[in-house]
């Protein structure tokens, strides 16, 4: 079996493809040979040796995939063989096969491929979380959701479409504007040429917006907390300001450590705003939580509200290719590995 390792911390260049021997399910498990898997900016953070939750080098790294199930551990009737479903696992699902509890697994719908498959349940179930979770997001309400054009970024235009009369403002480079407004981003602002926060400023009349999305951290959450509306909430769901280069840099990781916020229950009372924290990987065990969010997405898949934007499809020997494409911000949509 192959599976993409990082074999130590370090630029893309880490990354190599092995042959390991392949595991079968035990008691309550399945194995999925994978057709597809999802890479996600939390990949690149592992590599980089920034993520700090995750396993150490060498390893395979992997959220989530897509593929059919080929084979059954003992008491497992809920799934068949040569069912097509989504898989989602702590790690591991950047390989030929992985090995996960059977409730880990969702049906997929019949018209959707693998490719959009793997590209939907990390990101698709992180902006639900946050709109609908988190941010109880309603009509009339607006948000302004950063690094609108990657995976979390299409997922939550499009989630937020759902909701009548919502105005969204995303940061994305101008060459992703037409894509973006395409999604749902009424008003996309060119991060590199303006400064989002007078944008949003300006364009709301002084009042901010009801939900921040940061993904960026540092000072960044410090700027987004001060456009919030009464009642306003600034969601945490990332620290990609960390990683700014194929390497990691330990002095550009303090300075923004040091510049970051610290939020005290007094002046979230006195300003009556709030702030939210999401990581899924602390998650996995709230099984019923992530399922029913997951089903939900799946059935606006099914309706047709909500599809992935796969943006490029990567074979294993181009991991390097793809960490790469992800890191240096050019993607819109999800990048996602496939093993052939």
């Amino acid at each position: 079996m192959r599976s993409v390792w990082i074999t130590r911390y370090g630029g893309p260049e880490v990354l190599d493809v092995r042959e390991t021997g392949e595991a079968s399910p035990g008691p309550g498990e399945v194995r999925v040979r994978v057709k597809a898997a999802g890479l996600n900016f939390s990949d690149v953070m592992a590599r980089l040796g920034l993520y700090t939750d995750g396993p150490k080098p060498p390893m395979v790294v992997g959220y989530e995939a897509s593929g059919v199930v080929d084979a059954l551990g003992e008491g497992v009737s809920e799934v068949k063989l040569g069912d097509r479903v989504l898989a989602l696992a702590p790690s591991g699902c950047q390989a030929e096969a992985v090995v996960l509890p059977s409730h880990r697994t969702f049906a997929m719908p019949d018209d959707m491929t693998f490719e959009e498959g793997a590209a939907l349940p990390v990101n698709y179930l992180t902006a639900y979380h946050v709109l609908f979770r988190l941010g109880h997001l309603r009509r009339g309400q607006s948000l302004l959701v950063h690094m609108a054009a990657g995976g979390v970024g299409m997922a939550v235009l499009q989630l937020a479409r759902t909701v009548p009369d919502v105005t969204v403002f995303g940061t994305a480079s101008a060459a992703k504007h037409d894509l973006i407004r395409q999604a749902g981003c009424e008003h996309p602002i060119d991060y590199r040429v303006l400064d989002y926060v007078a944008e949003v400023e300006r364009l709301t009349g002084g009042r901010g917006v009801d939900l921040v999305i940061d993904p960026l951290g540092g000072p960044d959450w410090r700027r987004g907390y001060s456009l919030l509306r009464p009642a306003g909430l600034l969601v945490l769901c990332g620290f990609s300001n960390l990683a700014t280069g194929e390497r990691r840099n330990a002095f550009r990781a303090l300075w923004q450590l040091a510049r970051m916020p610290r939020f005290s229950p007094l002046r979230l009372m006195n300003d009556n705003r709030g702030v939210a924290g999401v990581y899924l990987g602390a998650l996995w065990d709230e099984v019923d939580l992530m399922a029913g969010q997951l089903l939900a997405v799946l059935e606006l898949f099914r309706q047709g509200k909500v599809r992935p934007r796969v943006d490029t499809v990567f074979p294993f020997a181009r991991a390097a290719d793809a960490h790469r494409r992800i890191q240096e911000r050019k993607n819109v949509g999800k990048v996602v590995l496939v093993p052939g």
